[in-house]
């Protein structure tokens, strides 16, 4: 039966998706805040939960890919309707993930001063990194379990679940966020940086609880490992490969934002962070389009279906725009009040009122690139995506920030270079889409 591809079936996984991807960011944001606002070291420990932040966001993103392999896996099977030859995977790619983190846990948690002095941190910001990262890391297996039970869901095209597990997340975060920050009066003693941490870890570990349940009671699905090696593993591991050399060079572009604003001061990382901190809050929002391409393209791709395809990409090209112009729109609108939530200091609020402008300009580029993007993913194609992704940090990224930094731009070289960046990942990817599907679909 021919796939049907309106508003409806798309917002159908769009907007339960839109809700659990901004629950990541929406965690950060709140320690951003919390910590932005505290009444000891704020900007110091504002610079070191920027930093840490993107040094985890690295790891999670790295490993993370496995969300996107089976969800890409899954959904193809389910387009061919043979999920009963695909029901014994999830269970041995969460396990090969997990032990995967488990590995980098032990291996990173002995060099944490080593890693956050190659971010350029020093002195107070050295130490709260040391103190928040150590705390921190221990959540990071229960987040890529998480990961990878929602590319469980995404493949069976259920969006829901996630949203529900990661709302249950984002908001048991806050209130802990709350309580352990700032303490509780004759009960709890205000943990500053540290409470942050104990936070994030506690929420981590209950959507890990929530999440089991969920795959265990809701889908046909069992975390059984079987004795044989399945078929797809090998598959499986080529997209997770191809993958994690693309997210290295995604995180090779953030490294080196956040060690260039770490080396222009403290100020500089702060409004670095809250910047940044907006925009991943802007690209997870529009990811809710992008995993609707994800999980969509896949099916159709599995029932060679290449018109609906291109009618796909078309419908969620429109909807991705409209969304990142409004993202914009709403920047600009509460340009200054924004600035203000994260933080009062002036001189951290200077610098991000310099540079604000470029990350809400850059929201429609990102939309447009992260839903092709999100659409390749569904239909396998890691390899191109690791090749582009490669070439675009190598070839546009890098010598643009140098560039740009030559001339002390400072921040606005940072973010200048993100949005050449994000053209040069976009472009590619629309022109071969169009080049592959459009004379299939005439064929079909």
């Amino acid at each position: 039966m021919k796939s049907t591809i309106n508003f409806k079936t798309i917002n159908k996984l769009a907007i339960p998706a839109l809700i659990a991807g901004i629950a990541e960011p929406v965690l950060s944001i709140t320690d951003t805040a919390i910590i932005g606002n505290i009444n000891e070291n704020a900007t110091e420990s504002l610079a070191a939960v920027g930093i840490v932040g993107a040094f985890i966001s690295m790891l999670v993103w790295v490993f993370g890919q496995i969300r996107s392999a089976i969800s890409s896996i899954i959904s193809q099977y389910v387009g061919a309707n043979k999920l009963d030859e695909v029901k014994a995977l999830p269970a041995q790619a969460i396990a090969i993930v997990v032990m995967g983190s488990l590995f980098v846990l032990m291996i990173s948690y002995p060099f944490s001063k080593q890693i956050f002095q190659f971010y350029n941190a020093s002195g107070a910001i050295l130490e709260y990194c040391i103190s928040y990262f150590e705390i921190r890391i221990f959540g990071f297996p229960f987040s890529l379990f998480v990961f990878a039970v929602f590319g469980t869901f995404r493949g069976l095209q259920n969006t829901f679940y996630p949203m529900i597990i990661a709302i249950i997340g984002a908001l048991l975060n806050i209130v802990l966020d709350l309580i352990l920050v700032y303490g509780v009066d004759g009960f709890i003693p205000a943990m500053h940086i540290k409470g942050a941490a104990y936070a994030s870890v506690l929420a981590q570990i209950a959507m890990a609880i929530i999440a089991m349940i969920l795959l265990l009671k809701k889908t046909p699905l069992s975390l059984k490992i079987a004795s044989k090696i399945h078929p797809e593993i090998p598959r499986l591991l080529g997209m997770i490969g191809n993958l994690f050399m693309r997210t290295i060079a995604l995180n090779t572009a953030l490294y080196f934002a956040t060690a260039f604003a770490t080396g222009y001061g403290k100020e500089y990382i702060a409004a670095y962070t809250i910047g940044l901190n907006i925009w991943l809050l802007g690209a997870f929002m529009i990811d809710g389009y992008s995993s609707a391409g994800n999980i969509l393209s896949g099916k159709l791709l599995g029932a060679k279906e290449y018109k609906t395809l291109i009618l796909l990409s078309k419908k969620l090209f429109k909807y991705g725009l409209t969304t990142g112009v409004l993202i914009a729109v709403l920047g600009f609108l509460f340009y200054h009040s924004i600035g203000t939530f994260f933080t009062k200091d002036q001189l951290v609020l200077e610098q991000f009122y310099n540079v604000f402008w470029i990350v809400l300009a850059m929201q429609p580029l990102c939309a447009i690139t992260f839903i092709f993007d999100g659409m390749f993913k569904g239909m396998g194609e890691m390899k191109y995506l690791r090749n582009l992704l490669l070439l675009s940090t190598a070839f546009v990224f890098i010598p643009t920030l140098v560039f740009f930094d030559y001339f002390d731009f400072k921040l606005i070289a940072i973010w200048t270079a993100f949005t050449f960046w994000i053209i040069a990942r976009g472009l590619p990817l629309i022109f071969k889409f169009r080049n592959k599907f459009l004379p299939l679909a005439q064929k079909s």
